[in-house]
C-alpha cells in the first residue's frame, strides 16, 4: 500500500502543477523579477499547492496512526493557507509571522508536540520546564522561515528539502520510527512530481506556499524524530538542515551589522554569493544541493559515532563552514580570519625560505 501511495503522490503532483500554473496566472500569484531576483519574466508561484495537494491525498490514503498526525495536517493547512494569501496578496512580514507561530502551536498544544528534556552526553537531564513551549515554537518558526530564505533559485529550496526528507527519513529508519518514515516519503514523492517543472529553467515558482509548508513539515517530522534524546542526538536535525540554517544565520549576522532589520531581503545569500563568483544558475542550485548531500552524510555518520567523535565531525564542519563564508563573502568582503591567517602564514613561510 505504502509504495502505491507514493506512486499515486508522484503522479499527482506531477500532473496537477500545470493546471496550479494556469490558476497562478489567473489569480495574479505571480512573482515579478527586480534588482534582487535572478529571473526575468513574470512567473506563476504557489507551485506548493501541488505538492501539498498530492501530500494530503497520501496521508488520507494511509492514514498513519499517530496520536499527531491530525494536528500535523491541521497546522499545515494553516501554514499552507498564509503561503496561499501572501503569494496572492503579499502579506506583510508581521501576519506571516502570526500564521507561522499560530501553526506551531496547533502542533504544540493540540498534538502535545514538545522538546520537554534533553540527556546531557556526559550524564545528568536538562529539564526545560515552561521554556518547553517557547524552544520548541522558535524551533519550527526558524526553520520553517530559514527553508523560505533560501528558496531564491529554481529548484533549490525543493530539492534541499528534499534531501532533508531521504535523510530524516533514513534516520527514522535508524531509530525505527514508522510515522516518520511514512510522512518524510509521502512528501518526497509529492515533492519530485513538482520538481520536474520547478528545475531550472523553471516553469513556475514553489511560493512561499511550497516553502513555508516544507520548511514547517521538516521542523515538525525532525522533532518528531529527535525529541527528549540526548545533546548529541538533538545536534542531528541541525545537521541535517546545515545549508538553510548556517544561511538564515549568516543572513542575521550580515543585516546586523549593515544595521538593517533581519527580515528585510538582500542579494547576499549563498546562491547569490555563488552566482556572483560565477557558477551557472544550474552549477549554482547542484552546488548547493552538494552541500546538502555533505551535511546529510555527517549527520548521519555523527548519530554512529561515539561522542568525541561526534565533537570532531562538528569541528570539522565547522572549519569548512567558516572557510565557505569567508572565500564567498557571506557576511562581508571583509571578514576574512581564517584566510587572513593563512596568507599571513604563508607570506612568513616564503619569507623564513628565502
Amino acid at each position: 500500500m505504502l509504495y502505491i501511495t507514493l506512486l499515486v503522490c508522484l503522479v499527482l503532483s506531477f500532473v496537477i502543477t500545470p493546471f496550479i500554473i494556469k490558476l497562478a496566472f489567473k489569480i495574479g500569484a505571480t512573482d515579478c523579477p527586480d534588482n534582487r531576483k535572478v529571473h526575468t519574466k513574470v512567473m506563476p508561484r504557489m507551485g506548493g499547492l501541488a505538492i501539498y495537494v498530492s501530500f494530503l491525498v497520501g496521508s488520507l490514503l494511509i492514514s498513519p496512526a499517530d496520536p499527531f498526525h491530525y494536528s500535523i495536517l491541521i497546522g499545515s493547512f494553516v501554514i499552507v493557507l498564509v503561503g496561499v494569501l501572501d503569494d496572492i496578496y503579499n502579506l506583510s512580514a508581521k501576519m506571516k509571522l502570526a500564521g507561522q507561530i499560530t501553526a506551531a502551536l496547533i502542533v504544540i498544544i493540540y498534538g502535545g508536540l514538545q522538546i520537554e528534556f534533553i540527556n546531557l552526553p556526559f550524564g545528568g537531564v536538562l529539564e526545560f520546564g515552561l521554556l518547553s513551549i517557547p524552544i520548541t515554537l522558535f524551533w519550527i518558526v526558524a526553520i520553517t522561515n530559514a527553508i523560505n530564505l533560501i528558496d531564491g533559485l529554481d529548484g533549490l529550496a525543493a530539492g534541499v528539502s528534499a534531501i532533508a526528507l531521504v535523510t530524516l527519513g533514513a534516520m527514522a529508519v535508524i531509530m525505527g520510527n514508522y510515522y516518520v518514515i511514512i510522512i518524510a516519503l509521502v512528501l518526497l514523492a509529492s515533492t519530485l512530481g513538482f520538481l520536474y517543472f520547478n528545475f531550472h529553467p523553471a516553469k513556475i515558482f514553489m511560493g512561499d506556499t511550497g516553502a513555508l509548508f516544507l520548511g514547517y513539515m521538516i521542523a515538525v517530522l525532525s522533532l518528531l524524530g529527535f525529541k527528549n534524546i540526548t545533546l548529541v542526538a538533538l545536534i542531528i536535525p541541525v545537521l541535517i538542515l546545515g545549508v538553510p540554517i548556517a544561511d538564515t544565520i549568516f543572513a542575521i549576522i550580515r543585516r546586523r551589522i549593515s544595521k538593517i532589520p533581519f527580515y528585510v531581503p538582500d542579494r547576499s545569500h549563498l546562491h547569490h554569493s555563488l552566482l556572483d563568483y560565477g557558477f551557472s544558475h544550474r552549477q549554482t542550485v547542484l552546488i548547493i544541493y552538494l552541500f546538502s548531500a555533505i551535511f546529510s552524510i555527517a549527520a548521519i555518520l555523527f548519530s554512529m559515532a561515539t561522542v568525541w567523535g561526534a565533537i570532531v565531525i562538528i569541528l570539522i564542519m565547522l572549519i569548512a563552514l567558516e572557510l565557505l563564508v569567508e572565500v564567498l563573502g557571506l557576511i562581508n568582503k571583509n571578514y576574512r580570519p581564517i584566510l587572513n591567517f593563512l596568507s599571513l602564514y604563508k607570506s612568513r613561510f616564503i619569507k623564513d625560505n628565502n
